[in-house]
């Protein structure tokens, strides 16, 4: 079978496309080398805190879920949320300066963070309140306070993504 110019034509700016970096990665591949003080580098603190996200959001989605259900599962609902606490250790010392976009490390926290530290600490903050509300509620077995901190929970998480994270 011949080979057809269209063919070619595609190919090669698949290829033009590939080698100009237009997957999503880094801004520079070897960037993300520096050892922050908590011993971590730039590289590993930006992943060790998107794994992080990735466990709360998925944890929080596994209790919607549950939550849905004609008949809920306390012990689901129960791990779900004792992983989301876990995840959520220490949230405040995830932003290290120089963890942000100047690093070269692809992330979608914006530089917002660093220049208005205020703002993102009380978000932080209210965050881990409605956690703890809902641990609490989680705690009690009712699936109606649950259910409510759970819904409580939610906005926190979205008053971030709102000002400190790169649209999704």
């Amino acid at each position: 079978m011949p080979i057809k110019r269209s063919h070619i034509l595609c190919s090669g700016a698949a290829l033009l496309l590939a080698a100009c970096g237009s997957g999503g990665g880094d801004v520079d591949p070897n960037a993300g080398a520096d050892v922050l003080a908590n011993g971590l580098t730039v590289r590993a603190q930006i992943e060790a805190r998107q794994e992080a996200y990735k466990a709360i959001g998925r944890n929080f989605k596994a209790i919607n879920d549950d939550l849905k259900t004609a008949s809920p599962d306390l012990q689901t609902i129960q791990t779900a949320a004792a992983a989301m606490v876990e995840a959520s250790a220490g949230m405040g010392d995830w932003y290290p300066e120089g963890t942000g976009p100047e690093s070269g490390v692809k992330t979608e926290a914006l530089a917002t963070i660093w220049e208005d530290p205020a703002e993102f600490a009380v978000k932080i903050s209210d965050y881990e309140g409605a956690l703890s509300g809902l641990e609490t509620a989680v705690a009690s077995g009712d699936f109606e306070a649950i259910a409510a901190a759970a819904k409580a929970t939610g906005p926190t998480c979205g008053a971030c993504h709102d000002k400190f994270r790169l649209d999704d």
